[in-house]
């Protein structure tokens, strides 16, 4: 598949941002891809594309299927298994959003909460200790605030989001 200068520069952006964000550079790049063509390609059509090590893209397609971004898609009269993604940026958001909290989020909260539950606790001073809750509590407001943004449909989310700080007009100044 021949890329487009728009879509070339799209892909490679998207690349960089992935391992900003902590996601492998081919990793990133290969959902672009599939997210611009919006059809499903297979494997070889991916290595040529990108011009990558075969082996790099198995990898990145396996690291791209456990994150639930991209499902294989089968061909009539073809034997090879083809991989798609959502064109769907808010279903892409929900995923990515979905998979970090239960990756990070929650693990963390986890902790939080066997430290707080530990007999150890009472050796940490009393500060300390608060600032565990506080996290603790951080933690939990944030991510029962996702869960409920992820329930919106995208369009009064767009709307919440675009309220940003003039919600506190809403609220009336605290």
């Amino acid at each position: 598949m021949k890329l487009n200068p728009v879509a070339e520069r799209f892909i490679l952006h998207w690349g960089e941002m992935g391992s900003k964000w902590g996601v492998n550079r081919t990793v990133s790049q290969i959902h672009a891809l599939l997210y611009m063509a919006g059809k499903p390609m297979a494997a070889d059509e991916i290595v040529e594309t990108l011009g990558v090590a075969r082996s790099n893209v198995s990898n990145s397609l396996k690291e791209l299927q456990n994150w639930k971004l991209i499902y294989v898609v089968h061909m009539m009269g073809d034997r090879r298994d083809h991989f798609a993604t959502s064109t769907d940026v808010w279903e892409l958001f929900r995923i990515v959003v979905s998979e970090r909290k239960e990756r990070e989020f929650d693990p963390t909260i986890h902790v939080l909460k066997e430290c707080l539950n530990s007999k150890d606790l009472s050796l940490e001073n009393a500060a300390a200790q608060q600032r565990i809750r506080d996290t603790l509590g951080l933690m939990e407001s944030l991510s029962l605030w996702g869960d409920q943004m992820l329930k919106l449909d995208p369009k009064t989310l767009m709307k919440v989001m675009k309220l940003g700080a003039k919600i506190q007009n809403l609220l009336g100044r605290e």
